[in-house]
């Protein structure tokens, strides 16, 4: 006890508790799993309680930031492993990147840190103060400059657990407001008959997580006429995807496994990833060109391919790029274009340059050897692949996004194309993973997941991933499976983030009820750990 008493008192300790707060809440995430973690939000609550008294606003950003640095750092560190695709051009980069993205997603971190002591709350039901600051803040990042929503504290949850199926209520949003709430709890359980109170109602939140979700997950889903699926993952690497020679090769990887024989009925749909081969689909599918033919054959006649790549458009001296899914359809000799869905949710620094101009004019987009980028499609709207099916397509990045495709009753599943082969065998494709599946979660949609490299997957309209459905990382091979079947309209389909709203109104007016009666409470603080 006297050493915990000396180290409180180091002007150091603070900041450094907070930076593990940070690190313990991303360890909760998957693919780590250790929920525990979660108890770092009730640190940081109790060290933005305890901020410096000189400078208390100061303090409070301070450590919400270093928290956010920990945070972060953990959860994006996989970020370095795109720039080592180009490694000879790139690879100084990676570090700059991982602290510029840590960094500067932290500030979000700082800023509700700063909010949260500007109100300066003091009953044990502080915690619904930390939980509205926080998420209002993680609702900011999934939204400036086009947003990074990624690891939201709501989506700790393994996707298909029970307590992820509350993201079909109130949404990812949502459910960070009740993950913070829940999570923060712990640190008032000191304060009297209150805090005993909040940590109480905070344990019957928990036990309401589990239990709505148990209800959720028995609902039956509706099957629709039967639809059936191939995914291809060829695991290609990235850092070899762009060498000419190893064209041909992987043209022939994605039509052998397309081609290959069936233990049952063929599929209605084959699925490539966004990216599968290095060329344009204008080049690709140029008439008479040899890897038209090549598609055509490896398909039956009727069989509809799902192909993502990026396509040029516009004049011939000036043409624009779109990052797309093709649908092509296998007539008797060849393949027609019948649908054609263009991102509309682009990657910062990755498919476009913000502030292009400025960044141009001082020379960084050439020292950084970054291309034109590409244009954004229109909002994500459904496609038409079979005369009686409707999907979603989200690629890539779009799927990280809560209600980001315009909500369709007839839509029947989700098509979510992703190259994560930039990230290596990393926790970047996991996480991407269990974030993806969120998008099913509050659709009560199912999910057709195809990546090159892994993790591809049949994923259910409660998130789980079906059984004998999966390709790990690194693994080539296909996915014969049926399309499951999707869920009643759910809360969020209908409502969007309105329920969300309505839980940060609740932390407003109690940040208000608490304010008006600040004088009739106290916090202990004790030390300066700033």
């Amino acid at each position: 006890m006297a050493a915990w008493t000396r180290f409180r008192t180091r002007p150091w300790s603070g900041p450094l508790l907070a930076l593990l707060s940070g690190l313990a809440a991303a360890l909760a995430h998957p693919p780590f799993g250790v929920l525990p973690g979660l108890l770092g939000y009730a640190l940081l609550l109790h060290l933005l309680d305890d901020a410096s008294p000189d400078k208390p606003l100061r303090s409070a950003f301070w450590r919400g930031w270093l928290a956010g640095v920990g945070y972060f750092g953990l959860s994006t560190w996989w970020l370095g492993e795109a720039f080592m695709v180009d490694a000879a051009n790139q690879g100084w980069m990676a570090p700059f990147a991982i602290g510029a993205m840590a960094g500067g997603l932290a500030l979000f971190w700082g800023l509700a840190g700063l909010l949260y002591r500007l109100v300066s709350p003091q009953s044990a039901w502080r915690v619904l103060t930390f939980a509205g600051v926080f998420a209002a803040l993680e609702w900011a990042r999934g939204h400036v400059l086009t947003g990074f929503p990624w690891n939201l504290p709501g989506e700790t949850w393994k996707a298909g657990s029970l307590p992820s199926q509350t993201a079909a209520l109130v949404g990812a949003y949502g459910l960070t407001w009740i993950t913070l709430a829940i999570a923060a709890a712990p640190a008032v359980w000191r304060q009297g008959r209150a805090g005993k109170v909040a940590l109480g109602a905070a344990a019957a939140g928990l036990v309401a997580l589990y239990g709505y979700g148990a209800i959720a997950i028995a609902r039956p889903t509706v099957q629709g006429a039967p639809v059936t699926v191939r995914i291809v993952q060829a695991d290609i690497k990235q850092d070899l995807k762009w060498d000419p020679v190893r064209f041909a090769q992987i043209v022939q990887a994605y039509v052998s496994l397309t081609a290959k024989p069936y233990a049952g009925k063929p599929a209605d749909i084959v699925i490539w990833p966004e990216g599968a081969l290095p060329a344009s689909l204008n080049e690709v599918l140029a008439p008479g060109i040899w890897t038209r033919k090549a598609i055509a054959d490896a398909l039956q006649p009727g069989q509809t391919l799902l192909i993502g790549g990026y396509r040029q458009d516009g004049p011939i001296d000036k043409p624009i790029y779109y990052n797309s899914l093709a649908a092509l359809r296998r007539t008797a000799d060849d393949v027609e274009v019948v649908g054609i869905y263009d991102k509309h949710r682009l990657v910062p620094f990755g498919e476009y340059l913000p502030a292009d101009a400025f960044l141009t004019a001082i020379g960084f987009k050439s020292m950084a050897h970054l291309g034109d980028g590409f244009e954004t499609g229109p909002r994500p709207a459904p496609l038409r692949v079979l005369p009686d099916l409707l999907v979603q397509p989200l690629i890539c990045y779009e799927s990280l996004f809560p209600g980001l495709a315009r909500k369709d009753p007839d839509v029947r599943v989700l098509i979510n194309v992703s190259n994560d082969a930039w990230f290596g065998v990393t926790s970047g494709p996991l996480q991407h993973l269990n974030l993806a599946s969120y998008r099913g979660i509050e659709s009560a949609r199912p999910i057709l997941r195809a990546t090159p490299t892994g993790v591809s997957a049949v994923i259910d309209a409660r998130g789980r991933i079906i059984p004998g459905t999966r390709l790990d990382l690194g693994k080539s091979g296909v996915i014969d499976s049926l399309i499951p079947g999707k869920g009643e309209s759910t809360p969020f389909d209908n409502l969007g983030d309105w329920p969300f709203w309505a839980l940060l109104l609740i932390s407003a007016v109690a940040s208000v009820r608490l304010r008006a009666g600040k004088n009739s409470f106290s916090i202990a603080r004790t030390g300066d750990l700033s």
